[in-house]
């Protein structure tokens, strides 16, 4: 069977070493997404919608691929906390989130640009924060410089020492691109992983 061509539309490291996992060839293409919450937009839905943004943003330059999108927001109170950027946001996202329970909650797209369809999931995942001292947070920040990272947890790294637990369908979904949900929409498309 003739399998149309696979497309990530992220230049994240994270989601390619995860969907190198399904050993499946794929392509990169950078989607040049304004991610960008709307105006009166939930935490959730931005990412439901920034993950096919980003996924329909190379569709022009891959007409005939099934292109996976995903985007990610960590959300406390109602409120984003996107990547830092720098080591005081950092700083100030680790303080508020100890000890606290965060849904960092990643959308998932995969589309058909041939076809025009797109399957879009959610997938949350609960992580609780230790609980800790000024201290901690300054040595994690300056041994692991998470500021690309939502939340200013890197879990795939010394982040998992900052969390005291996390609940969710799929470990995957935490760094970036959940896996089982991806499984399930490449089936839709009738595209065999194993």
């Amino acid at each position: 069977m003739n399998r149309p061509p696979l497309v990530l539309a992220s230049t994240s490291p994270f989601r390619r070493e995860l969907l190198g996992r399904l050993g499946l060839p794929f392509d990169i293409a950078s989607p040049d997404t304004d991610e960008a919450p709307l105006p009166g937009e939930m935490p959730e839905a931005t990412a439901l919608r920034l993950s096919e943004a980003k996924a329909r943003a190379v569709a022009d330059r891959f007409p005939q691929a099934l292109i996976i999108g995903s985007d990610q927001v960590a959300v406390l109170d109602g409120k984003i906390y996107g990547k830092p950027g720098s080591h005081e946001r950092a700083v100030d996202q680790l303080r508020t989130m100890r000890g606290r329970t965060v849904n960092f909650f990643t959308g998932l797209c995969l589309f058909n640009a041939a076809t025009g369809t797109a399957h879009v999931r959610g997938i949350p995942t609960l992580v609780t924060f230790r609980d800790l001292s000024d201290d901690e947070i300054e040595n994690y920040l300056r041994r692991e410089q998470p500021y690309n990272c939502a939340g200013s947890a890197k879990s795939e790294g010394l982040g998992i020492a900052v969390i005291a637990r996390m609940q969710g369908d799929d470990p995957n979904a935490l760094v970036g691109l959940p896996l089982i949900a991806l499984c399930d929409l490449l089936r839709e498309e009738s595209v065999a992983i194993l």
